[in-house]
């Protein structure tokens, strides 16, 4: 009977995802001892405690972030992380930069290696998009502008010249619209009075 009505642990991976948590997979009738076995046959790889990634998911040189989300779905990627997703510096970070609100959970992930700070729950959101991390799984992240300006408004914590070089890379890679969204964010993150005279020098 079990033959006919439930397929093999393999075959119930179609079910979920490519990246995927114990939790899903329990749902999907895959128990731990099928992960075990699907793990020692190559058929999974487990990116974080409790997250796994089928071996026949499309590349990506995004796991650790795609791990993350995964264990932390409330979080954005933030500060050098999202800053290093736009090209906005050249630095690879060495842990995955995290923001969640003010109160809420902070998450404790020890692989992949994670920073996370908290932000103010009234503007979380404010400047977040999604990142494609892989073909059709998304990460939540920080776009340019707000992460220039956090940058600017953290510069003591992530260092005044990597701060610099981002707001300078981002202002000249576009136009005045640039400039003008800058501006907004800043202007609702109380930092106006930081970034309008870098703009200025930037500009100059």
């Amino acid at each position: 009977m079990r033959g006919s009505e439930s397929p093999e642990p393999v075959s119930r991976l179609g079910l979920l995802r490519p990246t995927f948590t114990s939790t899903e997979a329990l749902r999907a009738g895959i128990s731990s001892r099928d992960l075990t076995r699907l793990l020692a046959a190559g058929e999974l790889h487990e990116l974080s405690r409790g997250v796994y990634r089928s071996a026949a998911a499309p590349e990506s040189a995004y796991l650790d972030l795609i791990a993350v989300a995964k264990r932390a779905p409330q979080a954005v990627v933030c500060g050098e992380s999202a800053l290093a997703l736009h090209e906005l510096i050249d630095d690879i970070p060495s842990a995955v930069h995290l923001a969640v609100p003010r109160g809420a959970h902070r998450p404790s992930i020890s692989y992949p290696p994670v920073v996370v700070a908290q932000y103010a729950a009234d503007t979380f959101r404010l400047g977040a998009e999604e990142f494609e991390a892989a073909p059709g799984e998304m990460v939540p992240v920080y776009g340019a502008a707000r992460s220039v300006v956090d940058a600017m408004r953290h510069r003591k914590q992530i260092g005044e010249s990597l701060a610099l070089s981002a707001l300078g890379r981002y202002v000249r890679g576009g136009g005045r619209g640039r400039v003008t969204e800058l501006q907004q964010i800043a202007e609702v993150l109380g930092g106006l009075s930081i970034i309008r005279p870098a703009v200025e020098a930037v500009l100059a």
